[in-house]
């Protein structure tokens, strides 16, 4: 898979190429990053000004340390330019110390290491990011460094041919945090779902659904080979002799006939059958959509033929053996692909293209597409159909975020199979044991790229093993803790936050100032885990205090003190989790 980069802020006019639309994360969490991040990278930037001016438009950024006795804040510059500028990174990392601004809130700065420049602050340059959370409340963390661009993510996009599985559900989980972490950094985003209603699979569902309805009539006959099997197939055969009508997810109301030789009428029953059958799931599990598209809508309105007409006119096609190639070769594939076969009809990729010359006709000059890692061959013949079209597209687009399989556990071993669907775990199930919660923050809870086990009975218990018990327990133990003390919440935005000197209290103000960066990141690079990682790791800083210190103790300036720093976690946990559609319970 090709080196993707990640979504940044561009004008609204920009159209051209990737590199308008699309930056590095590196670049789009320095334009999002946190006012004490900032201000110390500004700092250092002063100072390679003053050091090394033709050096001055390099990017600065500055890290946590990964040993937190090491300082608050970690920078490599001098590593980065001791080579081009020809100086010892030691010396240079001295002469930036030594050409630092001054700055109530940078107390020391020291070398470490090969060159790196550790910096520490003074207490109250990180006592000051609770009055940020008080002001910002709900929309503490977030950004508009995404300069409301439209960005489509499509993502789910199942075939309406049964249940959504659990792969599904990890797909409606990335892609509802990925859309939630965009809009936070301020990008203007449409979600979409893409239904494959056309094709061989639609018409082995229909047969499959002729075939139960004909043996509930009483007539003896074999069930298709390639037939989809499962209860939700006989389900389906009984609604449609009953005459029922069914509303897809679109609104649009499909009614059958009854009639078993309606063979039309049944594929178009069953489909809508399962489209709303998809939808439940999906408000089950707290996914929404901005719009559904068809691809039988690209065969009806003329888009299949005429992307294939115009590859056709451009020269980049070729007929062999009665089938129409596409030179896919010509932009990177391994080897040419079939676009339409001896028998006329066409590869599932050609409704690709189309589908994908829409959204760029439709102005998404950024998209994302969420899949599994099984359809990774797709993407390069994708790009390459953009590419034969000449109309602009660039090279890297759409962006893929492909994710790998999940693994359902219990009791130590797989879970194969669902009463309904039969053949695998459905998301219902999943959601049906453990809750949505817990299956929304699990499945964002690693790397897309990662193979991930469902661990049942994990996700049930009530220990801090459990990830999301543990993050939803510290949101509940701060309002219970505030609860006892039944003071004014209001007060807390004013208390003496220059008492909070403690190790511990510093460690927790350090993790809530990261949280504004954590969130660019996320969406950056596209990955929801960073935020599960840091609502672990928030909680854990949360846990150690409140085990650590008493909260309503006699003196009334450090309760209220330590009272706001719980109420600022709890709004940073809260806000967290509602990124990844997870809840913030006040009792547990």
């Amino acid at each position: 898979m090709p080196n993707e980069t990640p979504l940044a802020p561009v004008s609204a006019q920009s159209a051209g190429s990737s590199d308008d639309a699309i930056l590095s994360a590196r670049r789009l969490s320095a334009l999002a990053q946190g006012e004490l991040r900032g201000h110390v990278s500004a700092l250092l930037v002063q100072a390679l000004a003053r050091v090394a001016p033709e050096a001055a438009a390099s990017l600065v950024l500055v890290d946590r340390p990964k040993v937190a006795a090491h300082g608050d804040f970690s920078c490599n510059l001098a590593m980065q330019l001791a080579r081009p500028l020809k100086r010892a990174p030691r010396d240079l990392a001295q002469a930036l110390i030594d050409a630092l601004p001054a700055s109530e809130w940078v107390v020391a700065a020291e070398i470490a290491g090969p060159g790196f420049i550790n910096l520490r602050l003074a207490p109250q340059a990180l006592q000051r990011v609770l009055p940020l959370v008080f002001e910002r409340a709900g929309s503490f963390g977030e950004s508009g460094a995404g300069s409301d661009v439209p960005v489509m993510v499509e993502f789910v996009s199942a075939n309406p041919t049964g249940p959504l599985h659990v792969g599904h559900g990890r797909q409606g989980a990335l892609g509802a945090a990925l859309c939630q972490l965009l809009e936070a950094t301020g990008y203007r985003v449409t979600r979409e779902f893409y239904y494959n209603d056309a094709g061989v699979q639609i018409e082995n569902l229909a047969r499959s659904v002729q075939a139960r309805a004909r043996q509930a009539a009483g007539e003896v006959i074999e069930f298709p080979a390639d037939g989809y099997h499962g209860q939700y197939i006989r389900d389906i055969a009984a609604d449609f002799l009953a005459g029922k009508t069914v509303i897809a997810a679109d609104g649009g109301a499909v009614a059958a006939s009854g009639l078993v030789t309606d063979f039309d009428g049944i594929r178009r029953f069953a489909v809508a059958y399962l489209r709303h059958e998809q939808d439940r799931d999906l408000q089950a599990f707290g996914v929404r959509f901005d719009n559904f598209y068809l691809e039988s809508s690209l065969y009806a309105d003329g888009s299949v033929a005429g992307t294939v007409r115009a590859l056709t006119e451009a020269g980049k096609t070729y007929e062999h053996e009665g089938a129409l190639w596409l030179r896919t070769t010509d932009y990177g594939d391994d080897k040419d692909r079939v676009m339409r076969k001896s028998d006329g009809t066409y590869t599932y990729f050609v409704p690709d293209v189309a589908y994908h010359v829409s959204k760029w006709k439709r102005g998404f000059r950024a998209a994302i597409n969420i899949m599994g890692s099984d359809h990774f061959g797709s993407t390069a013949r994708v790009r390459a159909g953009l590419q034969a079209l000449a109309i602009g597209v660039p090279a890297d687009y759409p962006r893929y975020l492909l994710h790998k399989m999940v693994t359902v556990m219990r009791g130590g071993e797989e879970v194969k199979i669902s009463k309904r669907a039969g053949s695998y775990v459905t998301l219902r199930d999943l959601i049906d044991e453990v809750g949505r919660d817990a299956v929304r923050f699990f499945l964002v809870s690693r790397k897309a790229d990662t193979e991930f086990v469902f661990d049942v009975d994990l996700a049930k218990a009530q220990t801090e093993e459990n990830p999301v018990y543990y993050v939803q327990y510290a949101h509940a133990r701060i309002c219970s803790v505030i609860q006892q003390w039944g003071g004014d919440e209001a007060a807390l935005a004013a208390a003496h936050f220059d008492l909070l000197a403690g190790e511990r209290e510093l460690a927790l103000m350090r993790r809530i100032d990261d949280f504004p960066l954590t969130i660019a990141s996320a969406a950056a690079d596209c990955a929801p885990h960073l935020v599960a990682f840091y609502l672990r790791e928030l909680a854990a800083e949360f846990h150690g205090y409140y085990n650590a210190e008493r909260f309503l103790v006699e003196d009334a300036r450090i309760c209220t003190a330590r009272l706001a720093l719980a109420a600022a976690t709890r709004q940073v946990l809260r806000n967290g989790l509602a990124l990844l559609g997870v809840g913030a319970p006040e009792k547990m």
